[in-house]
């Protein structure tokens, strides 16, 4: 069973000072993981009311430089947002509806991360998108 994360420690572990907005642009992505940042500005804005849009993208912004939050950015779609920032995952997108789920690496390590050829880099992250069609659209 998942262990609830406390968002204010959370931000804490990061540096970061607690704010309601961060707090709330936190629960935005928890609660709606792959969002874009105007689907969690409207969820924000829903909760506290009164923000501003750009209150919400600089939230995102320092939210994902601190490592608090992932932003995935599929070929032909707008910045997405998820908490899940601890390991090296991949990402399925439906192709008709847009719908995007995570996705294990395909064996128990990470193979994807050793290429053929790494041209001397260190390389420690593999962006994967796997397209097609979800279940819904078929």
């Amino acid at each position: 069973m998942e262990v609830p994360v406390d968002n204010d420690v959370l931000l804490r572990q990061h540096g970061l000072q607690v704010t309601a907005q961060r707090l709330a642009v936190l629960r935005a992505v928890s609660d709606r993981s792959h969002s874009t940042a105007d689907d969690i500005d409207r969820a924000v804005r829903a909760e506290i009311g009164a923000i501003s849009r750009q209150a919400v993208y600089d939230a995102l912004g320092v939210l994902t430089d601190k490592g608090v939050l992932r932003r995935i950015q599929p070929a032909g779609s707008p910045a997405r947002y998820e908490t899940r920032v601890d390991d090296n995952h991949h990402h399925v997108v439906c192709r008709s509806c847009g719908r995007m789920e995570d996705v294990d690496c395909a064996v128990g390590h990470t193979p994807c991360l050793t290429a053929v050829d790494d041209m001397g880099y260190e390389i420690d992250e593999a962006e994967v998108v796997y397209w097609g069609q979800c279940p819904g659209c078929q």
